[in-house]
């Protein structure tokens, strides 16, 4: 009878992982030898799952990424019997987030692990969550590429003459605030509380409804950013120092463990910023990483982004790039960022310019492609001072 049971619910978990795909095929008279293998092997996929695997995968599936789930640890040429099927053989983490992300997928190459992901890179398991996966979008910005590489064809001269005459790294001021210092977690008490910052029950934090945290005094080390809040012209909330390596965003999240947006916002008569609020969602993941600053749209809407190493420095245009949901950009490269200085023309900067501030607006692009000039002119829209060492 217990068995029973158990067949019945894993039945019953397939059932619905097969209607939850992206891709519902419309009834044909004949499917063709690529759908029939595909299917094929996801059927085989699954049965070879066990109970807790398939458990994971489907309430990760159900979320659509807005909780965090385990990994799902499968080999990664095939699960030993069932993804080899007809002349194919399909690596089953293309075949998950093909079928339960991105149904044109071809290839892994494009996929880039995101922060939640815990399992370390292993030459024969892989991770097949597919929330726990975005795909690489790069800037499609040619004359931004060939002025960035003909500032390293400089760097040579430069490295001649010395370094540029950067300031202090960890002063770090913000643009849209009157070049105001961005505090540090030390200058909380030790029982003050940041709003809206918002931690799951199960972390060692008190946790309230408006969404607060204590001051994590404990933690060690120097931020590597601060936060600032933006609704059109007005700031709201403080600035927010970051400590963690990556982070969270967002509006709503079933257990939110970050900086919730929602606790920092009041009421307003303005309508586009309130349809905008409705817009943030599960909103963001920043990642700090080796190579530069990443952010992954996990919201259901785009995000844009503005960011000194995406632009083109020696010009006076506005670059705001475009972040699909799903989708993962690299908004701050640590290689550029140590030049941003010698390679800014200032003579072209219009008032204090800050080379390590980025700016990210949701579901509303700004620049010379939109309606919207300014980014001041965005709902909802947020800042990032990066606390950027040159010498890293």
């Amino acid at each position: 009878m217990l068995c029973c049971m158990f067949k019945s619910s894993r039945t019953s978990q397939v059932r619905h992982l097969w209607k939850a795909r992206v891709h519902h095929e419309t009834r044909i008279p004949e499917e063709n030898s690529d759908e029939y293998e595909f299917k094929s092997a996801i059927h085989s996929l699954l049965k070879h799952l066990k109970e807790k695997q398939l458990e994971t995968l489907a309430q990760s599936v159900e979320m659509h990424g807005g909780e965090e789930t385990d990994c799902i640890y499968l080999p990664r040429n095939g699960t030993g019997n069932g993804t080899e099927c007809g002349k194919k053989s399909f690596a089953p983490l293309l075949l998950c987030c093909k079928m339960w992300r991105w149904e044109n997928l071809t290839s892994l190459n494009n996929l880039k692990r995101l922060p939640c992901c815990r399992v370390a890179e292993d030459p024969n398991y892989e991770c097949c969550n597919p929330y726990h996966w975005s795909l690489r979008t790069e800037p499609d910005c040619k004359s931004t590429s060939t002025a960035w590489s003909e500032i390293e064809m400089s760097k040579f001269t430069v490295d001649h003459y010395g370094p540029p005459d950067y300031s202090d790294p960890h002063d770090v001021v913000s643009t849209e605030t009157g070049m105001t210092p961005a505090p540090t977690w030390e200058a909380f008490s030790d029982t003050e509380e940041v709003p809206g910052y918002a931690v799951d029950n199960n972390v060692d934090s008190r946790h309230t409804s408006a969404g607060h945290m204590t001051s994590p005094r404990s933690q060690k080390g120097h931020h590597w950013c601060s936060l600032a809040y933006w609704e059109l012209r007005e700031r709201t909330g403080r600035l927010l120092t970051v400590f963690d390596k990556h982070l969270n965003i967002f509006q709503s999240l079933p257990h939110g463990n970050g900086f919730c947006l929602g606790a920092l916002q009041k009421e307003t008569d303005c309508d586009s910023i309130r349809r905008t609020r409705t817009k943030i969602g599960y909103g963001v993941v920043l990642s700090q990483e080796d190579d530069g600053v990443w952010m992954y749209n996990r919201s259901d809407y785009p995000i844009f982004v503005n960011s000194p190493t995406l632009e083109n420095p020696r010009t006076r245009s506005l670059y705001v790039h475009k972040v699909s949901p799903g989708y993962a950009l690299k908004i701050f490269e640590y290689a550029r960022g140590s030049w941003l200085k010698y390679a800014c023309d200032q003579h072209l900067m219009d008032g204090p310019s800050n080379p390590f501030a980025v700016r990210v607006s949701f579901a509303k692009g700004w620049g010379p492609h939109y309606s919207r000039q300014c980014v001041t002119s965005c709902p909802c829209w947020f800042e990032i001072c990066l606390t950027f060492d040159p010498s890293r």
